[in-house]
């Protein structure tokens, strides 16, 4: 019998690791870079996700075969079974999330029983959903921050209410407050996230070029091991897809136009704009005589077309733009390839919601930043962005957030980032930075340090 039990402790692996993603595109796409990371170092992974989402994620990439998907159903809801797209609002959606908990642990107990030791990565916004997992005997957890270093710590510093000596306090004398940002909720999310976290370690996607300073912060006030391992899409080449092997018509404009002469506007795949901001932000562009690439999202449609009572809004730009336009700037409704289109030459600003995916991949590309916060973390990466970095020019500042932002003001954004003196030296930061943070992800380089760091923390 000894003999018998000591050969299946043979056959068990080393390591597994499991990786939970919070249900929404930004956030799932985030961990499966790290998902595809980890399992390229022949480390046996699981994705723990919902069946349509992992179907996506393989119809989207060339090569999942190191990867074994779990599929999660979408449980029964009191009011809503629909994708999240669709749902009527934010507490169906946690009503939603806090049902995988239970399918969740049970997968990973199943997991733990063929590992020596379970490793779960998982979103820090999943904390309440999987603390089931903390009761596997041979887990190991380490939570994902989706978020910036310098957003994690302003948030942390007001909920305590000191900045560590050192800091630069008049850029905290300018964040915005936290329930402004996040809703009333996240003083208490915060409280349990703290009083949860049983973990053995934290990571960010971020790098210390970047957020230093903050980084060693968090670890002061954490007291956790924190790895920085980003950019996330600098990890390994994981080439967007469209859906077919065509060039993008974005990209084939771009190669027709000057150096550094087109501005990049994407608001991201959530954001939504009101018909009057839409208008404004349009004949912004126009007077501007810059050249652009303008991202529009069906969200914006779908937000109009509620506000008009459900009847359907015909999601048109001021009459005769685009053939005023034609040439020099290019509307597209649908989805882009926005890393590709931030690391070609001729795109020379980013007009952005901030959200920390689109900052973290212009900062990399050396691209500037025109900041447009809109909700959530967005404001704290502005501050970020255009005071503490100064590679951007706030276009809305977020103390004027209820206000419409009128084409003059867009326009002389456009204007400044795009053809002055000032601009220039705000891109010349940006691409100096963008040269540090290659430099660092190469071989022998301080993020590709930090990166076999942590695969070494977990596998040891």
């Amino acid at each position: 019998m000894a003999t018998n039990s000591s050969t299946n402790i043979v056959k068990l692996n080393e390591v597994i690791v499991a990786v939970i993603p919070w249900p929404e595109h930004g956030h799932l796409n985030q961990l499966f870079h790290i998902a595809n990371f980890i399992s390229s170092h022949n480390i046996p992974l699981h994705f723990i996700s919902l069946t349509d989402q992992n179907q996506d994620l393989k119809n989207g990439v060339q090569n999942t075969s190191k990867i074994h998907f779990n599929d999660l159903l979408a449980p029964p809801l009191t009011q809503i079974s629909e994708p999240r797209e669709d749902f009527a609002d934010e507490f169906a959606f946690l009503e939603f999330v806090d049902k995988l908990g239970e399918p969740i642990c049970k997968i990973c107990v199943e997991i733990s029983k063929k590992a020596k030791k379970l490793v779960v990565v998982f979103d820090s916004l999943m904390t309440d959903v999987i603390k089931g997992v903390y009761a596997i005997s041979n887990v190991e957890c380490y939570s994902f921050h989706a978020i910036s270093a310098f957003c994690m710590y302003s948030t942390f510093q007001q909920v305590v209410g000191e900045v560590e000596d050192g800091v630069a306090r008049q850029v905290f004398d300018e964040m915005p407050e936290m329930g402004d940002c996040f809703g009333p909720d996240i003083f208490e999310f915060v409280q349990k996230e703290r009083e949860c976290n049983l973990n053995c370690g934290e990571f960010m996607n971020s790098c210390r070029e970047l957020e230093g300073e903050y980084l060693d912060l968090l670890v002061n006030v954490r007291k956790k091991p924190l790895f920085a391992l980003g950019p996330f899409h600098m990890l390994q080449e994981l080439p967007e897809s469209s859906g077919n092997g065509d060039r993008h018509e974005c990209l084939e404009f771009l190669d027709e136009q000057g150096f550094d002469s087109v501005m990049f506007v994407s608001f991201g795949t959530t954001t939504t704009l009101s018909r009057e901001q839409v208008n404004e932000l349009a004949l912004g562009l126009e007077r501007s005589n810059h050249k652009f690439i303008w991202v529009m999202r069906e969200a914006d449609k779908k937000m109009e077309t509620e506000k008009c009572g459900g009847k359907d809004w015909n999601f048109e730009l001021p009459e005769g733009f685009e053939e005023r336009v034609e040439g020099r700037g290019m509307v597209v409704r649908n989805w882009v390839p926005q890393l590709e289109i931030l690391g070609h030459k001729s795109t020379g600003g980013f007009l952005s919601h901030c959200g920390w995916n689109s900052c973290m991949e212009s900062v990399s590309m050396g691209v500037p930043i025109a900041t447009w916060p809109i909700q959530v973390d967005q404001p704290y990466n502005a501050v970020f962005v255009t005071n503490v970095l100064k590679i951007g020019i706030p276009v809305r500042s977020w103390a004027r957030r209820e206000e419409l932002v009128t084409a003059t003001t867009i326009e002389k954004a456009v204007r400044t980032l795009m053809g002055t003196p000032e601009g220039e030296e705000i891109r010349q930061r940006a691409i100096e930075l963008s040269n540090k943070i290659k430099s660092s992800v190469s071989h022998g380089g301080l993020a590709q340090k930090e990166r076999e760091s942590f695969i070494s923390c977990i596998t040891k």
